[in-house]
């Protein structure tokens, strides 16, 4: 019977150790922006092609100008 109350004891020590760590990081604002990773997935694409398409642009330039 001893161990169900050290295991009831630890259970809820755990629980609040959680509990503590949610209220922080809501505090921080680590869940404010509830919109953006919703609509992510939708333009993630072109905002890859768009990074690619910048840094061989950049590429380019680089070779450009080390060539002259």
């Amino acid at each position: 019977m001893s161990v169900i109350y050290v295991l009831l004891a630890i259970s809820i020590s755990v629980a609040i150790v959680f509990f503590a760590a949610f209220v922080l990081s809501v505090k921080s604002g680590q869940y404010d922006d509830a919109y953006t990773p919703s609509v992510r997935m939708l333009f993630e694409d072109e905002l890859l092609s768009n990074s690619k398409d910048s840094t061989n642009e950049k590429e380019i330039k680089l070779t450009k100008s080390t060539n002259q």
